[in-house]
């Protein structure tokens, strides 16, 4: 949302810099009576706005900001200070994720707790206070909501699932049967969580479905992007652990674990069985084939396909371009043995040179 938008969208929901910094921290540099109605980039805020300077590749845009208050580190606080007012913290962009946080719960409605009229709640499912359920939602046969639930507009929530207390489906979430979801999720818009996973017996030809019969266990605090889908299990559960972000349009299939705090960007696909560690980044687009294992802190570059286990923390990219399979298998082979060969060809130099 612009900070345009923010303004015209929500009267009254801007505050001063004492306010902010009251419910905030950091050190404010500057008149505590300055009224913020917006939050905007350096570039284009108005003397309205908040706005926050973290990456040194944008300091340059502090002499021109027509920002009210700018966010800054200590090491720039006197250069911001210069042109206005400042408020001062270790952490400039983590400032900003909690400014934003706050901002959001005064602007945006939250639905008021109840049950719409249209929304269909079997008599079994149970509903803890101040769950808010929206027009045409189902919620099936012993379904626990626990306190301050938010179910979207066209949501399903399966029989006997789970969502812990404060998680919010947006508009068309669907939660299968037996999942469980935990405390202060957010799933956007199109998320499905227990779909079945992809599980086929080839017969003469044709293909014979494997029943799934695991469900998905998701941790406390994990966001899901619109239209990323997490399928249940084939025997045991999915496992998603606490703290874990999903951009947009993410596969998840059958058995996968992911650990705690690893986040993956739009379009990367994870296959069957593998094993995510903690604290793991995985690239738009990125692909981790299945059964495979990622050792906590691996982080992924876009693009890339993992096709082997990764046991060692680091930074992992890779690309090479297709061809027919026979051919590829042998060039990525040779390509491999790249490094080895150029340390063999400089010996050889060496000895030639004598």
């Amino acid at each position: 949302m612009s900070a345009a938008a923010q303004r015209a969208g929500a009267p009254g929901v801007g505050a001063t810099l004492g306010e902010l910094v009251s419910a905030l921290g950091g050190t404010l540099l500057g008149d505590p009576a300055v009224a913020i109605s917006a939050i905007a980039p350096l570039e284009t805020a108005s003397a309205q706005d908040i706005a926050f300077l973290s990456n040194p590749r944008y300091r340059a845009q502090l002499a021109t900001t027509q920002a009210g208050c700018v966010i800054v580190s200590p090491a720039t606080q006197d250069e911001a200070a210069a042109r206005g007012a400042v408020i001062v913290t270790d952490d400039p962009y983590l400032y900003f994720a909690r400014l934003t946080q706050w901002w959001a719960a005064r602007l945006r409605p939250r639905p008021e707790p109840g049950v719409h009229p249209s929304a269909v709640v079997d008599p079994t499912a149970v509903l803890g206070q101040g769950v808010s359920i929206g027009p045409l939602a189902v919620i099936e046969a012993g379904a626990i909501l626990e306190d301050d639930v938010v179910v979207g507009p066209h949501c399903v929530v399966g029989a006997r699932a789970r969502l812990g207390e404060g998680t919010r489906l947006a508009a068309h979430v669907t939660v299968g049967f037996d999942c469980t979801v935990g405390q202060r999720c957010i799933f956007h818009s199109g998320v499905v969580i227990g779909a079945d996973g992809f599980g086929f017996a080839p017969q003469q030809g044709t293909w014979v479905k494997i029943e799934q019969l695991g469900a998905v266990r998701i941790g406390n605090d994990v966001e899901l992007g619109a239209n990323t889908c997490v399928d249940r299990g084939a025997l045991d559960d999915t496992v998603i652990e606490d703290g874990v972000k999903l951009d947009n349009l993410v596969q998840i299939a059958h058995n996968v674990h992911i650990g705690a705090h690893t986040a993956m960007a739009g379009c990367v696909g994870v296959a069957g069985s593998a094993r995510i560690g903690k604290h793991c980044t995985v690239g738009g687009a990125g692909m981790i084939l299945g059964h495979l294992t990622l050792a906590d802190h691996v982080h992924v570059s876009s693009g890339t396909l993992i096709s082997r286990s990764v046991l060692k923390p680091g930074h992992y990219s890779g690309a090479f371009p297709f061809d027919d399979n026979a051919s590829w298998e042998k060039n990525a082979a040779t390509l491999r043995q790249l490094h080895a060969l150029r340390d063999r060809i400089r010996a050889l130099e060496k000895e030639v040179k004598k």
